[in-house]
């Protein structure tokens, strides 16, 4: 064996298993006169992007435990063992089947540890074998194998010779072409003189793939073997001459750019020498979907122009890309792609009202849209706005939508939007220009006529960068969208068919041109009831599974439902309810995974320990002891609540002090209250001196909590008449409307939740303007059971009915 130069084994890229590595030549008739008895139980090594030839020595890089533990093992024991290629580079830890059928027994010539905490093994190639089983594979992998032999050769065929001359010939040629190869080989390969050896050395060391490599290690006929790895060399040197060729032609002292067009250019010859062109790929594969593509002839024509630009322009440049990307939008974008609306009207309605408990209006709108597209087969979308309260469903009513109609479903969040960019995208001569979002939006759909979410429309905002809100006009105006402009795309774009739903929850915030081009719909607050029922066949189910509990292991009744909604949420949705239900859940889930007993049914205790101290106290209706005090309707953004309006009088000289954090509607109401107390007075059965003679003190309790808006106005007029004639309210009673100067009682909103509120409380008589009796009408009979309604036109019916 000839002596091994570690100095030359051990270059600075061999560390890494994954690359090639240079092979070096062991003793020519050592290893041809070898007889060696090769037992047909071998440990077995797997390599990664290697091939090991027999007679080659190598050094590889251990990086499996298995791998280390048989390496020192066969060192140690001075036994051979087979190494094997695998199929697959990643795999771990290989099977039978991971592995490929042909390998080369090998032996250890030396293991080094590296400076960087490494293993490399010098091994070298021995003989060829057929791996028949894997036997075992810890520590390390043992297979059953056969010893393949040789091809004998003739010394004086003339026919190998040739071959073998031929190797020769082309084996130099790379190592002139190639500056990674030392001239050293050169030498190596002339000094050869067996022709296995040749065509091993030269399998080896040439730079073709792996799995070339290892196909040539299973020919079992030299001469196919040389033929083939003739052919092999043949494409290699190929190659490297059109590389040769390349860089004569070009001039050598070369700029930066100069310098970047010779390497586009060799890329480009060798491509196409290998038929594999990219740009040419790129072109061909936008033509292909412009055939595929359904769209108007304008946009055809407008595709093939810009294609025909993309052409004639050079890949190098920065042009080239932003043209690419602009012809690549036109062919990704759905242009005139629709979906197939679903048209059963009962199935639409069964899918609406599974995913959401009331909804009504909307749910009703829906059908209504559907009835007359069913009828007319098409019609101009409409523009709903949902708006109302956090936490209603405004959002997830669309995914209902959506799958109503078997439509798509997108949603784009306004949000904080300040640019109007984000709408109408960017022209092409900006750097990084792209569509806007409503573009994108329908491209990420994939039709032109998705359901298509508005999210948050009220939070739209302006500053310097223009205004958002005004170039949402022509997005949701159905007599211009038919040809809605993008900057980037600089081509019309039909979305008449989009359906658009958008959501607020504060509709004073959206311009009023916005406004009028919407359907206003409003998605008031749930009632209790309507709570507990969403808690029942939603968020409940859908707790469970989130926290993998059973419908068995916890259950709520509607009483503790009604509990956890009136002693811990504050609110119109069911936002809150849920985090407050998925809470409990938690508590239960750690009480199941710990073995620990608890309660299937909680009680109040059992949910006071799972959420502590009940967060809100009712708001019960505190009496009418005094005169003065009068209980009104208030709406919050969280829902309805009752307040109270206190009124008193002392002797001074009839001024008015208003406290309670009032606005300025408020303490306007009050003022148009003492005003109509005092030009009525005598009506009234007030003494007019009194009211001159008295200072008038009004009081809104919970003073740090700011309050505002008229409707309290009527409660306002029957406090202070109240308090000036000695008379007081009746009992369970409260009201909610705004005065005029005239007395008139004018209707205001919140209706639904002002009732429920009142319900709440335990009031039993309520007195609201006449024109407001249409939103009690609206409201199921069986959540305003109990409670008594009076409908009034004037202040006076309203003092009729309640001083006792």
């Amino acid at each position: 064996m000839n002596k091994i130069d570690l100095k030359d084994i051990l270059q600075e890229n061999l560390a890494d298993e994954n690359q090639d590595y240079l092979s070096i030549l062991g003793d020519e008739k050592e290893m041809l006169n070898d007889h060696t008895d090769i037992p047909d139980t071998l440990p077995i090594l797997p390599l990664r992007n290697t091939v090991l030839f027999p007679g080659v020595i190598i050094p590889i890089n251990i990086g499996r435990e298995k791998s280390l533990k048989l390496i020192r093992y066969v060192y140690k024991s001075s036994v051979p063992f087979g190494v094997i290629a695998q199929r697959d580079t990643n795999t771990e830890n290989p099977k039978l089947e991971d592995l490929y059928t042909i390998g080369t027994v090998a032996t250890v010539l030396k293991i080094l540890e590296m400076p960087d905490g490494t293993t490399t093994a010098i091994i070298q190639g021995k003989k060829r074998f057929e791996l028949d089983d894997i036997l075992y594979d810890e520590p390390y992998h043992v297979g059953k194998i056969t010893v393949k032999q040789e091809d004998t050769i003739k010394e004086d065929d003339q026919e190998y010779n040739a071959i073998g001359e031929a190797l020769k010939e082309m084996a130099l040629k790379i190592v002139k072409y190639s500056s990674n190869i030392p001239n050293e080989a050169g030498f190596a390969l002339k000094n050869i003189e067996s022709m296995l050896f040749l065509i091993n050395f030269i399998s080896s060391n040439t730079d073709i793939d792996y799995r070339n490599k290892q196909e040539l290690l299973e020919i079992d006929i030299l001469k196919e073997r040389a033929t083939k790895l003739l052919e092999l060399l043949g494409k290699q040197v190929k190659i490297l001459e059109l590389k040769e060729d390349i860089q004569k032609k070009v001039k050598v002292d070369l700029d930066k750019q100069q310098r970047e067009y010779l390497l586009h250019q060799q890329m480009k010859t060798i491509q196409n020498e290998l038929g594999a062109n990219p740009v040419d790929e790129d072109l061909q594969e936008l033509e292909e979907a412009a055939r595929k593509k359904k769209w108007g002839k304008n946009v055809q024509e407008i595709f093939k122009k810009e294609l025909q630009k993309l052409k004639r322009q050079n890949p190098s440049t920065p042009d080239y890309s932003v043209q690419f990307n602009y012809v690549k939008e036109l062919t990704e974008l759905p242009w005139e792609h629709y979906s197939e609306d679903n048209f059963d009207l009962k199935k639409a309605s069964e899918i609406l009202d599974a995913d959401h408990y009331g909804l009504d209006k909307v749910k009703e709108r829906i059908l209504e849209y559907l009835a007359v597209l069913k009828l007319k087969g098409d019609m101009k979308s409409p523009i709903l706005c949902l708006y109302g309260p956090p936490g209603v469903g405004k959002t997830s009513l669309g995914k209902s939508v959506a799958r109503a109609l078997n439509r798509e479903f997108v949603r784009m969040s306004l949000g904080g939007l300040h640019d109007e960019s984000e709408i109408r995208g960017h022209r092409r001569t900006y750097i990084g220009a792209m569509p806007g979002r409503i573009i994108q939006s329908i491209k990420k759909a994939g039709t032109s006529n998705p359901v298509f979410i508005l999210d948050e429309i009220d939070k739209v905002g302006q500053d310097f960068r223009g205004d958002p809100q005004s170039a949402l006009l022509e997005v949701l105006d159905p007599e211009q969208n038919t040809a809605f402009h993008d900057n980037y795309l600089d081509i019309d774009y039909d979305l008449s068919k989009v359906m658009f739903i958008a959501t607020a929850n504060d509709i004073s915030t959206i311009a009023p041109p916005l406004r009028d081009r919407m359907e206003m719909i409003e998605v008031s607050g749930y009632l209790m009831e309507e709570k507990i029922e969403i808690a029942k066949r939603h968020l409940i189910p859908k707790q469970l599974v989130n926290h993998g509990l059973k419908a068995e292991q916890i259950e709520f009744t509607d009483d503790i439902l009604n509990f956890i909604i009136d002693k811990y949420t504050r609110e119109s949705g069911v936002r809150g309810l849920d985090k407050t239900l998925a809470k409990i859940m938690r508590q239960v889930a750690k009480k199941v995974a710990m073995d620990q007993s608890f309660t299937i049914k909680p009680t109040k205790v059992t949910v006071e320990e799972y959420l502590g101290t009940p967060i809100f106290t009712r708001e019960e209706y505190q009496g009418n002891e005094l005169p003065g005090v009068v209980t009104g309707l208030a709406w919050t953004a969280v829902g309805g609540e009752i307040l109270y309006v206190e009124s008193s009088i002392s002797k001074g000289k009839g001024v008015l002090t208003m406290t309670g954090s009032l606005g300025d509607v408020m303490k306007e109401s009050a003022t148009l209250a003492l005003e109509y107390i005092k030009s009525h007075a005598e009506e009234l059965g007030i003494q007019p001196s009194a009211v001159e003679e008295h200072n008038v003190h009004i009081h809104v309790p919970a003073g740090a909590v700011p309050k505002d808006g008229p409707s309290a106005g009527i409660t306002m007029v029957t406090s202070l008449a109240s308090s000036l004639t000695g008379r007081k309210v009746k009992k369970a009673l409260a009201m909610t409307g705004e005065i005029t100067l005239r007395g008139k009682v004018l209707p205001v909103g919140g209706i639904r939740e002002k009732i429920l509120a009142a319900k709440r409380a335990g009031i039993k008589e309520i007195i609201l303007c006449r024109e407001n009796k249409k939103d009690i009408d609206e409201i199921k009979k069986e959540y305003v059971k109990g409670i008594k309604f009076h409908f009034v036109d004037h202040i006076r019916e309203v003092l009729d009915i309640a001083l006792i």
